[in-house]
């Protein structure tokens, strides 16, 4: 079984331009990393012309899609109906993007079903991460 899941979604920017262009992002998900979730964004999408990800708690995106949450570099909240709205925070600036909320909420159930809710402290390697750490600092 794979520990590493990518799921595709279409994300609509939020511009001051009236038309709001589609971008392709990924959600991804590694249980060796299993607090946390990542959204890429390719180079086509991004100011900068280089691709971009965002760590951020799987916590955060799960109570994001029911009410707002997050108060620092990436906050989530409900729109209308059927959209999320990610806001990522950045020095250059934000990017405000909405994806449908049933995307998200596969993309959770996925990632529950390989590291279910609680659980994440199960599959965190702290003797490895510790070996690793006091390896580098010799």
């Amino acid at each position: 079984m794979s520990t590493v899941i990518e799921q595709a979604v279409e994300a609509r920017l939020i511009a001051s331009a009236p038309r709001m262009p589609t971008i392709p992002a990924t959600l991804s998900y590694d249980a060796r990393d299993p607090y946390a979730v990542r959204m890429a964004f390719p180079a086509p999408a991004t100011l900068e012309g280089v691709d971009v990800s965002w760590t951020f708690a799987r916590e955060l995106l799960a109570a994001g899609v029911e009410r707002a949450a997050g108060e620092g570099d990436v906050r989530v909240r409900p729109y209308g109906y059927d959209r999320t709205v990610l806001e990522f925070h950045a020095s250059e600036g934000t990017a405000v993007v909405h994806v449908r909320t049933g995307e998200l909420h596969r993309f959770l159930q996925r990632a529950a079903a390989l590291v279910p809710d609680g659980c994440e402290h199960l599959h965190l390697d702290m003797d490895g991460d510790l070996a690793e750490l006091l390896r580098d600092a010799c």
